[in-house]
């Protein structure tokens, strides 16, 4: 079927594909001793994955300097096109000195396998401050986002990438649905809308509220939990999923509803880690994005609402995918339901909040979550996983 039929247009209006053909890879694999090397770290491995499977769309490889710039400073690329996350390789001033521009660099994973390589067309210093101070809005070294880009090397490298081959994912292989693949499974079920759900949390009753709420609006819903390199105390990815699994077996309509993994790396960029999340997914061919409260939030860094505001400064028609912005949900007592301040009528005291941050810190006590936050079997799973 044609592009022309899929739901939305991705970002940019192609699907990026860098992904070697057997040619290009046997001719690379031929070469793969004699290329200067470089090896990527978790995030970076998952960013370059990204851009072969056309996650990151329109990008072809990672930013060069005007690009790198416009987004820091102006939350789009140097096209103009919406883009508010930089997708860097950054290195050690040794290592990027003796490149040439023109050099084809072999890119390892952090086992020191070869999965990729680049073309450099670009190598560019950049302020560390300056990056962190607009994309996180702070630059405390406790904000995870900040230490990331504060540990990494002091020069970007730019050029167009190759992924050497599609790799089954290692611990979910049947959930790993790329873009490609998620909008041919979107025409198949003649969906025209379709609402994505990003989260790094297990799922709990307030997500499958809002879940629920925006699939009364749109054909499908496209659940795409993140599974790539999160914080040392987020819940881990197999548990994640397994809560999921429940959650599609016994509490959601299969046939509207598919299940697939993200495999991007959190940023912890709140507002404008959103934005990214919102572009990424229409390039999976969703056309509608839930924004709930403190959307990639850490910490205090942000305020509750701020990552449904920043949709507002942002051309509608030029972002291309629609927000469906929704309030905290809680379970209130006076109506024995999941609500919000919208459609609860109890009073505070009568509502009950809880957040992932909160289940983390009941689960570490050996409590387990109350079935007013989580469904029972959930509530197992995790408490056995937390035991485990």
């Amino acid at each position: 079927m044609t592009q022309e039929q899929d739901a939305i247009a991705p970002h940019g209006n192609v699907l990026v594909n860098r992904i070697a053909t057997p040619a290009q890879q046997a001719d690379l694999q031929a070469q793969a001793e004699h290329l200067p090397r470089i090896q990527l770290d978790e995030r970076t491995t998952s960013d370059l994955e990204l851009i072969a499977i056309g996650g990151f769309s329109p990008l072809t490889g990672f930013m060069d300097q005007a690009d790198y710039e416009q987004v820091v400073q102006h939350m789009q690329l140097a096209n103009g096109l919406p883009w508010s996350i930089p997708i860097t390789l950054s290195v050690d001033e040794a290592i990027a000195s003796p490149l040439k521009i023109g050099d084809l660099i072999r890119l390892d994973d952090p086992t020191g396998t070869f999965v990729g390589v680049i073309e450099l067309t670009e190598k560019y210093p950049y302020d560390k401050t300056q990056e962190v101070i607009q994309v996180y809005q702070t630059d405390d070294l406790k904000h995870p986002g900040v230490q990331v880009v504060f540990e990494q090397g002091s020069v970007n490298l730019a050029g167009p990438i190759w992924l050497l081959e599609r790799q089954p994912h290692p611990q979910f292989p049947k959930y790993q649905i790329d873009p490609a693949a998620s909008r041919q499974l979107f025409r198949q079920r003649g969906w025209q809308t379709i609402v994505g759900f990003q989260t790094r949390n297990p799922i709990h009753r307030a997500h499958e509220y809002i879940q629920k709420c925006a699939l009364e609006t749109v054909d499908g819903l496209f659940l795409h939990p993140l599974v790539g390199a999160t914080k040392s105390d987020d819940i881990p990815a197999d548990v994640r999923m397994r809560c999921y699994e429940i959650m599609m077996e016994h509490y959601f309509p299969q046939e509207r509803v598919i299940l697939a993994i993200n495999p991007a790396a959190m940023r912890y960029a709140g507002p404008r880690e959103a934005i990214f999340h919102a572009i990424v997914r229409k390039n999976y061919g969703c056309t509608h994005f839930i924004v709930g409260r403190d959307h990639a939030g850490v910490g205090d860094y942000y305020g509750t609402y701020d990552a449904q505001h920043i949709f507002d400064t942002i051309d509608p028609q030029a972002l291309g995918i629609t927000p469906m912005k929704f309030e905290h949900a809680f379970y209130c007592k006076r109506t024995q339901s999941m609500a919000t301040t919208k459609t609860s009528p109890s009073d505070p005291e009568d509502r009950i909040h809880l957040s992932g941050t909160k289940v983390r810190e009941m689960l570490r006590r050996g409590e387990l979550p109350p079935p007013e936050f989580s469904r029972p079997e959930v509530a197992a799973e995790l408490a056995a996983a937390m035991k485990g």
